[in-house]
């Protein structure tokens, strides 16, 4: 009979794990025990000097010995090996059948999430992608809840997590974001940086979630525009150039949606570079309320029909039912000439157009014009036309001005040129 040593799994680096495992090659006191004749088709294995030889000799072990008491590092042999040669379905078949007998190994589990979650982000069909990033999120959180094995140290065990727990925090999260489950994908990512914030400060998995975590403060309902500039500008700060034009942009947007404007900015800028939470003391004055700017826009104004259109889309939309009929009553029954307001739609009763700024860019309608005179051609959606109309009507969400006998303005002909008639003399 001879013996064989089993060494435990020593480390796991990169996005996908890649590990050492060595197994004595000589008989060992207390060692398992094995026949002459799976020793060495075990022992020849274990020498094969390339990963495609290893794995191929193993699994001919594995056939001729299915119930080896070694099975279990036989299998992470096999793994390591089909990573190594980058054969995704030989490992996940070899990861299948690792979970079968210990559905703690945290090595077949990371392959799984990493193999799987890259498949489901290449999905076209919601459906079938929200299912497998349920069964990616399946795997992750079981690598996250395993168990220690009873032979690894503590020192090693928690080294090991420290290593596979971002792969499957961020494969939580991102099943979470694709749900709508902004809460939970925030706590899931904020655990994930902070158990590996070295790696925040250079180009990782880790670093790009900091990224997402600004995405999920973002889309959150309602946003959160402090977090959400705070992370993003973290994240530009430590990015590759390459993808610095990509992530600013969030960074100063949310920004500027909070504070009112970008003055203030750098000091962000430069508080994110030591810090990867906003550290204690570190505030950022909100932009003033809607309330508030109203308050301020209509005691300043001492004529409201001489208000801005934006101005005053901007009380209707936001402002009490007394302040928005107060600044409506103003212009309730004026007409007015608007020139080059964009088409939304229309029909011979009646045109929608975007007439302010924030309209025109989400080609949204804000005013209708009931026509004074059924139109006889219409204009196409997006042209640009001047017209008239009396202040009816409105309604506060959806904001729509309503005017009454609209009309469009045709252009003026330009008059005739009369050129000068040169008589010849004869």
């Amino acid at each position: 009979m001879k013996k064989v040593v089993l060494a435990s799994l020593l480390a796991v680096a990169g996005a996908v794990p890649s590990a050492s495992l060595a197994y004595a090659q000589q008989p060992a006191s207390g060692g398992i025990q094995m026949s002459q004749a799976e020793y060495a088709a075990y022992n020849s294995a274990n020498t094969q000097t390339t990963a495609a030889g290893k794995a191929a000799a193993f699994e001919a072990y594995l056939k001729a010995y299915p119930n080896s008491a070694v099975k279990e590092d036989v299998l992470n042999q096999i793994l390591f090996a089909d990573s190594q040669i980058g054969d995704q379905a030989a490992t996940l078949s070899a990861a299948d059948r690792l979970l079968a007998i210990n559905p703690n190994n945290l090595r077949a589990l990371t392959f799984e999430v990493y193999y799987r979650r890259a498949d489901a982000d290449k999905m076209t069909d919601p459906a079938a992608k929200q299912a497998a990033l349920d069964k990616v999120a399946q795997y992750a959180q079981q690598g996250v809840n395993a168990a220690k094995p009873k032979d690894m140290s503590d020192a090693d065990f928690a080294a090991l997590k420290a290593k596979t727990d971002p792969t499957f925090l961020s494969a939580i999260a991102d099943d979470d974001l694709a749900k709508k489950d902004n809460a939970d994908a925030i706590t899931v990512l904020k655990k994930e940086i902070n158990g590996d914030a070295d790696n925040t400060t250079k180009p990782s998995q880790t670093l790009q979630d900091v990224y997402v975590l600004a995405q999920a403060y973002y889309t959150s309902t309602p946003p959160d525009y402090l977090n959400c500039a705070w992370y993003a500008t973290r994240a530009a700060a430590f990015a590759p150039a390459a993808y610095k034009t990509t992530i600013e942009p969030l960074a100063e947007y949310c920004y500027k949606k909070y504070h009112g404007g970008a003055d203030g900015y750098a000091a962000m800028q430069t508080a994110v570079q030591t810090n990867l939470n906003p550290p204690a003391g570190f505030t950022v004055t909100p932009a003033p309320k809607p309330e508030d700017i109203i308050t301020n826009l209509i005691a300043t104004t001492p004529d409201l029909a001489a208000l801005a259109i934006s101005d005053r889309e901007f009380v209707l939309q936001y402002g009490t039912p007394a302040d928005a009929e107060k600044v409506f009553g103003a212009v309730k029954g004026k007409s007015v000439n608007l020139p080059d307001v964009t088409v939304i739609a229309a029909t011979p009763e009646a045109l929608q157009v975007a007439v302010s700024d924030d309209a025109v860019a989400s080609k949204t309608a804000d005013f209708t014009f009931n026509m004074k005179e059924p139109l006889k051609t219409l204009p196409n959606v997006g042209d640009k036309v001047t017209v008239d109309g009396t202040y009816d009507s409105y309604t506060q969400k959806p904001l729509m001005i309503v005017m009454s006998d609209g009309s469009i303005v045709l252009p003026k002909k330009p008059a005739p040129v009369h050129h000068p008639v040169h008589h010849t003399s004869h």
